[in-house]
Formats: C-alpha cells, structure tokens, sequence
C-alpha cells in the first residue's frame, strides 16, 4: 500500500551535519536529508500501527466466531475505527514523499531505477491491490456482508499491509547490502531477482520491523484500554483488548530482542563501519567493552567518557570475549558517531522497558488478580513508546548507512538535485508544521474515542459489563 511504498527510501532520515558542512551544495544536501527524515518519520508511525493493527482485528473476529462472545466484536468496533484513521493518514502522509523521488532525489532512479521500479512495482500490483479491493469490504460491508466473508475481507487486508512491507523491506535491504546486479557504465542492473530479493540483511530486517509494528500496536492497545479502565469504562470489550495488548507484547518482546541480536550480528559482518559507530570503536582491538555511557568526540577521534561492562561487545558481536572489534580510524569513511550511539541506546532502552512491563502486567493480571494503579497509569504513558523506539532504530539503520545512498554504488550528495536553500527551508518548515499538527489532532482523536466509547457505555448491559467489585479485584479475562 502507498503508506508504506516510501518506507525503502527512509535513506536520509535524521542525518547530522556533515564535519565540513558549509559550502552551498553540502546545505542542499543537508536540508533535502532532514526534510526527507521529516516526511519519513511522521510518516512511518502510521504503517507501524495499521500493520499490527489489522492482525490484532483479525484476532479479535476469530475470538468472536469462535466463542461467539459478543465483546469480542464490541472490541473489533472500536479498533477498527482507529484502524481506518490510521490508514488514512499513512496514505496521506506517503502521497507527499513521491514528489521528493523526482524533486530533491533524481540520482537515485537514474543510478538503480532498473531495481527499485520493478521492487516498487510489485508492491502496488500485490499488496495495494489487494487491501484497495478488500478494505472497503472491511470497513464497509459489517451487516452487509457475511460474517465469514467479512472476516475474510479483514484477513486480507491484514496479508496486503504486511505484503506491502515485505516488498518495501527487500527494497531498503538492498540498498543497505545490494546483491544480484552489476554495474553498466553507473547504471545497476538486475542479474538475479531472487539475490535481490532476498538480499544478506532483507530476512533480518523484515522479521526486526515486523516484530517492530506487533509491539507498537501491542503497546497501543494496552495503553488505550489502560486509559479506558482508569476513566471507570467497565466494558468487558475493553478489559478483553487490554489483556491482548499487554499478553502480545511480553510474548513479543523477548522474540524481538533475540532477533535484534540476530540482525546485529548481521550488520556487523556486512556494515562493520556502522557497528564501530554504535559502539563507539575508535581503534581496532581486542576485548572491547560494552559502552553504556559515553561521550564520542568525532575531532579528537576518541571518546571523552566512558562507562562499559568489560569484553562484553567482543562476546556478543563475535562469540568470544577476545574477539576484535575494528574500529572506525581504519574505515575510509564512516557515519556520524553520536546519533547511532546514542539512537541505539534509546532504543535498547525502550525494549528493556518493554519487556519489564509487559511481563510484570502479564504476572501481574494472571488467574484475574488486580493490577496496581501504578502499573496502569505507566502503560497510558506508554502508549506509543512503540513509535519513539521505531523512529530510533530507523535512524540508526539509515544514518548508519551514511555516507552512502547505496552502499558502494550511489552517495547521497550524488543522488541530490541543485534545489535553492530557500526552497527546501520554505517547505521543510510548511511540512514540519502540518506534521505537528496533524499528529497532535491524530493523537487528541485517540483518546477522544477512547473517552466518547466510555460515556457510551454508560449505562451497559449487565451481561457484558464488569461489576464495581470485579473491576475492583482487576479482573481482566
């Protein structure tokens, strides 16, 4: 689908200034990089809910038709309602990046335009096609439809978001780790689809953002339904979807981090440059620490501070506490240091947290005991962690890929068009600006529903609301 074609071009998204930025050109460079990592980073907060979310709808219809427990269904209403307002936003917010393909970036479709047309081609042909002919059913067609066919309608949606970033993955993969063409005076063309594809990081990165989308929309769920509970909604529709949310995410968290792992052990033997930068290897050696602090000095080439855990980087990237790390002085070129060390960091960070709390709810709320006020106040706060964790990892996946557009074929500065200074500020700033506000209007909608579900329900069928006492004692089944 269009609110996630884009994704595969997230290349410039959130660069630092170059050491020597100053000439006109560098500028060019430097303001198309962050009015591309505007666009990008509002817009890749949408596909990361509507993908989770169509599966988390499909799970809710099949509780329904299998229980035939009509909270179930009462759940599906009012997720599906955010659903389609996340869709739509994801679609809109993808429209506005295709102008800046032809506008700010010619050099990358004239360089590897034989790759990336035909990858974004098969994305609008299966997985757009698909959801564009199955979403108006889903949305459209409860009542009108049967409830196998709309069910069916729903599980291909859910098929087409997660198609769509199957394609656009293989994509982005590839220009991190470009297999299976060659080069024809600058020109790539395709050799083998199948190395194209399925290039060394695709598998990784596919499975790490997907797993990504399912802890968002987990943390979504739970947060909303959290803040629903906490405002006296005693529907048992929202005690089931808060049970779901939180359940999904402490299964997924530890799967993600295992794969996170997996796809770190992957950069390092294809992007070695980009792990020294993570963690802030100056020097090749053996027995490199673990940072958990520190202060790179990219001019002095060291680091100013640093605080690790002993051999730990060497056990984890090559399974032997002695193993050697190479370090960034001996790379020709290489990232900026302080946005993936500390973007990497932010995003441990938040998985950690994740982790924590979503078990801890989960110990918590077994065989229906009561969870604290505490734990449900931080699970509305942590609402859309999922979002500042993605946009983290993203950063350190594209910055990390810096200097290169595609790795050893196309730099970014030789993929830029000579756009004036002033064309790009004027429009960074409009783009900036509508994107503050139309996030602010997306997330205030939220909880409106959120709050208009609970005034709703009040007063509510006995037979499907939780009494004082049970919603007192935490019952969450």
């Amino acid at each position: 689908m269009l609110n996630t074609s884009l994704l595969s071009l997230a290349t410039v998204a959130a660069s630092s200034l170059p050491p020597d930025a100053g000439s006109a050109a560098e500028s060019v460079v430097t303001l198309a990089r962050i009015q591309f990592a505007a666009n990008i980073s509002f817009h890749i907060l949408f596909p990361t809910i509507s993908i989770s979310l169509c599966w988390i709808l499909l799970f809710f219809k099949l509780r329904f038709r299998k229980t035939g427990d009509s909270s179930w269904m009462d759940a599906y209403k009012f997720w599906v309602k955010i659903f389609a307002l996340t869709f739509a936003l994801g679609v809109v917010s993808g429209i506005t990046m295709s102008f800046q393909f032809g506008t700010n970036w010619p050099g990358f479709m004239e360089t590897v335009g034989n790759i990336a047309g035909p990858l974004l081609a098969y994305e609008v042909l299966t997985a757009f096609f698909m959801e564009a002919t199955f979403l108006g059913i889903m949305l459209f067609g409860m009542g009108r439809v049967s409830e196998r066919t709309h069910t069916i309608a729903t599980w291909l949606v859910a098929v087409g978001t997660t198609l769509s970033a199957f394609w656009i993955l293989s994509l982005n993969s590839w220009m991190h780790t470009p297999a299976g063409h060659e080069m024809i005076d600058g020109i790539a063309h395709p050799l083998n689809w199948w190395e194209i594809i399925f290039n060394p990081s695709m598998p990784y990165r596919l499975t790490h953002m997907l797993l990504a989308c399912g802890l968002t929309g987990a943390f979504l769920v739970a947060g909303i339904s959290a803040y629903r509970l906490l405002r006296g909604d005693r529907q048992r529709s929202v005690h089931l979807a808060f049970r779901t949310g939180t359940i999904l995410a402490a299964l997924l968290i530890p799967i993600q981090i295992f794969m996170g792992d997996l796809h770190g052990l992957n950069t390092f033997k294809h992007q070695p440059e980009k792990i020294a930068a993570i963690e802030a290897v100056w020097e090749t050696e053996t027995n490199v620490p673990l940072l958990l602090f520190a202060l790179p000095n990219e001019q002095e080439r060291k680091n100013d501070l640093a605080l690790g855990a002993p051999d730990l980087a060497s056990l984890i990237l090559t399974h032997d506490k002695n193993g050697e790390i190479t370090g960034l002085n001996d790379f020709e070129s290489h990232p900026p240091v302080a946005p993936l060390f500390w973007g990497f960091r932010i995003m441990v960070g938040i998985g950690l947290l994740m982790l924590a709390v979503s078990w801890l709810s989960s110990w918590l709320g077994r065989n229906h005991r009561p969870l604290p006020q505490w734990l449900m106040r931080t699970l509305v706060g942590m609402t859309f962690t999922g979002w500042i964790a993605t946009l983290a990892g993203w950063y350190v996946t594209e910055i990390g890929r810096q200097p290169w557009l595609v790795r050893g074929i196309l730099t970014t500065a030789d993929a830029a068009a000579p756009v004036p200074a002033a064309n790009l500020g004027l429009t960074l700033s409009m783009y900036f600006s509508l994107y503050v506000v139309l996030l602010t209007a997306y997330i205030s909608t939220l909880f409106l529903l959120a709050r208009k579900a609970g005034q709703e329900n009040q007063p509510v069928d006995s037979e499907r609301t939780l009494s004082e006492d049970t919603l007192h004692k935490g019952t969450l089944a």
